[in-house]
């Protein structure tokens, strides 16, 4: 199976310390804090990407509501539209945290891998304390309740969209 940890630990150790020289555990710290360095700045763009589609389906609403009170809806299709595309737009945005959800879980995978040719683990010890404090069930994962967001927002649309509906026609 590709993704075993008993693979991911063979493509990682690829070369032996002692085929390797004297910079080993050197070059092994720096690729470990280079690795981690990146982990967050996948973990930043994602929650920049999330930034963006909420400030985005923030304004769909507000301006399908202004338009409503300032008596700009004069069909269907200028409600339908913008809901439609805020829609399509959130099942974008689910599709994407879904997608980094995974590629982080790969990230750290390596990460659990790479600490044990290292003095310290923070990062299994971390799941050790998560795992002391309450059961991994019961541990509420932030991308659980990010995956939620954005059929919230969907459900908005919706919901708002049927009220304008039946309200202007």
């Amino acid at each position: 199976m590709p993704g075993t940890d008993e693979n991911i630990t063979k493509a990682l150790f690829a070369t032996p310390a002692g085929q390797y020289g004297d910079d080993y555990r050197y070059h092994s710290l720096r690729q470990y804090q280079m690795y981690v360095e990146m982990a967050d700045r996948v973990s930043n763009r994602r929650m920049l990407a999330n930034s963006f589609f909420v400030g985005m389906n923030t304004a769909v609403v507000g301006a399908l509501v202004f338009a409503l009170r300032a008596g700009l809806i004069t069909t269907r299709a200028l409600v339908l539209a913008p809901a439609c595309a805020a829609i399509l737009m959130c099942a974008a945005w689910w599709m994407m945290v879904l997608s980094y959800r995974q590629l982080n879980a790969g990230k750290f995978r390596v990460i659990l891998a790479m600490e044990r040719g290292l003095p310290l683990a923070p990062f299994s010890a971390e799941w050790i304390a998560l795992e002391a404090d309450r059961s991994r069930r019961d541990y509420l994962q932030i991308t659980r309740v990010e995956l939620l967001v954005p059929w919230l927002f969907a459900g908005i649309h919706v919901a708002l969209t049927i009220a304008i509906l039946v309200r202007a026609f």
